[in-house]
C-alpha cells in the first residue's frame, strides 16, 4: 500500500497508512468530526438495540406459538437474503436520509438475533420449565434462572455477528442517503473529491466505531450472564 502511494499521482487512489494515519489526527480536534461520528452512533446503534428489543420479544412471543413463527418466517427469510443496497432505495421512497441508517441498521439486526433467541428459547430444557410450573416459581425467578441462562449465549452469539453487520449496513444507507453530518456523508465527499486519506481515514473510525459498541455490549451481556447464573 505504501509503494502504491509513493508513485506519482498514486495517493489519489492508494493512500498510505501514514496518510491516513495523519489525516485521522487532523480530524479528531474537529467539532465536525465528533458531530458525525456521534450522528451515526446514535442512528446505527439505535437502530441495533430497538431490533434487539423487538427480537427478543418476538421470539418469546413465537416460542410457545407456532402459528406466530409460521407467520414470521417469510418476512424474516426475505430480510436475510435480499441485498441491502435494495431494502435502502426503496426505504428511501418511505423515509427521510436521517431515518434511513437507523432504519436499515434494525432491519439488518432483526434476523440473526430472533432466529437466535427463538433457538435458544426452544432448546430450553422442559423439564425444568415442568418443575418450575409443578413448584409454582415466580416467573422472575424463572427468568433469571432458567431462562436467561440458556437464550444469553445464542443472544451474545448473534449480537456479535449483527453488531458488525449494522454498521456496515448502517454506514451503507448514509453513503447513499447522505444525511448530514454523518459518517456515511463524511465518507461519499471523500470519494467525490478523491480525498483518498479521508477515506481511508473514515473507513478507521468506522471500524473502530464498530469494535468499541461490539466489546462494550457484549461485556454488558456477559455480565448480566454472571448475574444470572448466580
Amino acid at each position: 500500500m505504501a509503494l502504491a502511494a509513493a508513485y506519482p499521482h498514486g495517493g489519489l487512489l492508494l493512500a498510505s497508512p501514514i496518510q491516513a494515519a495523519a489525516r485521522l489526527l487532523e480530524l479528531l480536534p474537529s467539532a465536525a468530526f465528533w458531530r458525525a461520528v456521534g450522528n451515526s452512533s446514535a442512528r446505527i446503534f439505535g437502530g441495533f438495540l430497538l431490533s434487539c428489543a423487538l427480537a427478543v420479544l418476538l421470539a418469546a412471543l413465537a416460542a410457545g406459538r407456532p402459528r406466530l413463527r409460521d407467520l414470521l418466517a417469510p418476512p424474516v427469510a426475505v430480510v436475510k437474503a435480499t441485498p441491502v443496497a435494495s431494502f435502502i432505495i426503496l426505504a428511501l421512497v418511505w423515509l427521510d436520509a436521517g431515518s434511513l441508517s437507523l432504519f436499515i441498521s434494525a432491519l439488518m439486526v432483526f434476523p440473526p438475533v430472533y432466529l437466535n433467541v427463538l433457538e435458544g428459547l426452544r432448546q430450553t430444557d422442559p423439564k425444568l420449565l415442568e418443575l418450575a410450573r409443578v413448584y409454582r416459581v415466580p416467573f422472575r425467578r424463572r427468568l433469571w434462572g432458567i431462562y436467561l441462562p440458556q437464550v444469553l449465549p445464542y443472544f451474545r452469539s448473534a449480537a456479535s455477528l449483527a453488531l458488525g453487520l449494522c454498521w456496515k449496513a448502517g454506514a451503507a444507507a448514509e453513503v447513499i442517503g447522505l444525511p448530514e453530518g454523518t459518517v456515511g456523508e463524511r465518507l461519499y465527499m471523500a470519494k467525490v473529491y478523491y480525498q483518498t486519506p479521508d477515506l481511508f481515514a473514515w473507513t478507521a473510525v468506522i471500524l473502530v466505531l464498530a469494535a468499541i459498541f461490539e466489546r462494550g455490549f457484549l461485556a454488558a451481556v456477559d455480565a448480566l450472564a454472571g448475574k444470572a447464573v448466580r
